[in-house]
């Protein structure tokens, strides 16, 4: 990545001045456990499929794509279920430009985004970048640091009244799933539009069903999702929502032409078709994750609760050391500015027993 010291020459806008690009290391190590990534490979069956489909694109690529990927929103309407229809389907190059386009078009230069924090730091950058006015929400409730309860989140969503509310479920980086009532509690209390970021719903443990069950009577209500994790998707840049029509409508004023290529719809289609497959490792990763948990707090440290493919855990005296001494022991795992607090993506059996002892050897040296 190219460095910023040119930017001081530059007109750059007075809003971006002083901030940081969105960033996670990509280091050259034997354990990535930063970035939430699915650690399986795609499986044989599904890459040939994909590469199939692409294949079949190739000869057509001096033609636009479907503007409108109809087809691709058909199949992703039928993933979702919720007797959910394509026309209530959006999907972008990953779910970063989805929540741009929400962003885009129903807040804007002018407008607020209100977020309950810590949560994900794309939400405050993409505002960032569109000149629209950010607000920290808290989190905390009782003896639950990074809880969020409904009369909390609605009674900051009416003081502030932005016009787009970010609620995750499951939360990152904490890894804490929210209850329906939550979602509710904050969509009565506001004329905006409410999102619900739902990027790691397929790894939650049971509990209160998705937000896709709200959907129906509530036109300002957005679900979205990704298939970069669950899905093993990360390098095909797919997300989408769901929502009602008339959202969708709006996304079309502020997106580019054709913005999904002819490659990508085809490739989403193509593991869309093999969701089954793709999906298989999911239960393997709930697994290491709960493993995670209880091995850390056998050690004495303080995980919490995860529905995610990761595990935020905290109690340690100087997370920026154990970062090191993981690293240094050829494990990566994620400083997300929390103090006191890392969090480590749940990955194969492997993965997980190499972080767990990079770990207490890192534990034993320190101070």
């Amino acid at each position: 990545m190219s460095g910023t010291d040119g930017l001081g020459r530059l007109p750059l806008r007075a809003g971006l001045r002083g901030r940081t690009p969105y960033g996670a290391p990509q280091l050259e190590v034997a354990v990535q456990l930063n970035t939430n990534e699915n650690s399986y490979d795609v499986p044989p069956e599904v890459a040939e499929a994909i590469a199939g489909a692409v294949r079949e694109q190739v000869t057509g690529l001096n033609r636009y794509p479907d503007r409108e990927f109809t087809a691709l929103r058909a199949d992703l309407a039928t993933y979702l279920g919720h007797d959910l229809t394509p026309e209530q389907i959006w999907a972008g190059n990953g779910s970063n430009e989805v929540l741009q386009h929400l962003v885009q078009a129903f807040a804007g230069p002018r407008g607020t985004a209100l977020g309950f924090t810590p949560a994900y730091s794309m939400h405050p950058l993409i505002c960032a970048g569109l000149g629209t006015a950010w607000i920290d929400g808290r989190r905390g409730t009782g003896n639950e640091p990074f809880g969020l309860d409904a009369a909390s989140a609605a009674d900051q969503v009416r003081h502030h009244h932005p016009d787009v509310v970010f609620l995750c479920s499951p939360n990152n980086p904490t890894g804490t799933a929210l209850g329906l009532d939550v979602v509710e509690a904050v969509y009565d209390v506001t004329d905006g539009v409410v999102v619900v970021d739902e990027a790691y719903t397929e790894f939650a443990r049971p509990g209160p069903p998705s937000a896709l069950t709200l959907l129906p009577g509530r036109e300002r209500l957005v679900v979205t999702r990704t298939m970069s994790k669950a899905f093993a998707l990360a390098g095909v840049r797919l997300g989408y929502l769901a929502a009602e029509p008339a959202v969708c409508d709006a996304l079309r004023l502020v997106r580019l032409p054709y913005h999904l290529s002819s490659l990508t719809q085809a490739a989403a289609r193509a593991a869309l078709a093999h969701a089954d497959l793709l999906l298989a490792t999911v239960e393997a990763i709930k697994q290491q994750r709960d493993r995670i948990v209880a091995e850390i707090t056998r050690i004495g440290l303080a995980p919490v609760p995860s529905d995610a493919n990761f595990v935020l855990f905290g109690g340690l005296g100087d997370e920026v050391a154990v970062w090191k001494g993981l690293l240094a022991r050829d494990v990566l795992v994620r400083d997300v500015g929390i103090p006191h607090h890392l969090r480590v993506t749940a990955g194969t059996p492997a993965e997980t027993t190499a972080f767990l002892a990079a770990l207490a050897e890192t534990l034993e040296e320190l101070p």
